[in-house]
């Protein structure tokens, strides 16, 4: 038993039970704390007031970890609550961007079928408009031949 002699402080037990010191530390024992303390003694018991400082202490430890435990366990149950939280969010964000996905592909097929429907009128239009040049010329011709014949 390993105490500092400043943290003892000496007793002495009734008459009946002998001359024994006991030590113990700045709080006193009830006469029925030092009976049941020397009977664990006299039993060859290695508890001991220092034994059972190391029991506390061993309690205080055992429940740190405990609490620890209890601790971490709760914190990895919120991570995996988070963990769930950020899947399902992400999991909304596929399903939305595959529907603007499937909703901007529409509209881009729309946008090209109108875009070739107005490449084939502009190429329609295009040759329609290069007859004319041709027609007009033919006619401009033809009229200049008119207007020198009347001149003559």
């Amino acid at each position: 038993m390993m105490m500092s002699s400043s943290a003892m402080s000496f007793i002495h037990e009734p008459s009946h039970m002998g001359h024994f010191e006991c030590p113990v530390q700045e709080t006193v024992l009830t006469t029925a704390e030092i009976q049941e303390l020397l009977s664990l003694l006299q039993a060859g018991n290695s508890a001991s007031p220092s034994s059972e400082g190391s029991n506390r202490e061993v309690d205080t430890v055992d429940e740190r970890k405990r609490r620890r435990m209890m601790s971490n366990r709760e914190s990895a149950r919120r991570s995996r609550w988070r963990k769930k939280r950020r899947l399902e969010d992400l999991t909304s964000d596929v399903d939305r961007l595959k529907i603007e996905n499937q909703e901007l592909k529409n509209r881009l097929g729309l946008v090209a079928q109108k875009c070739h429907v107005l490449w084939r009128e502009n190429n329609r239009m295009t040759s329609e408009s290069l007859a004319l040049r041709a027609r007009l010329s033919d006619l401009y011709r033809i009229l200049i031949a008119m207007q020198t014949q009347c001149s003559q």
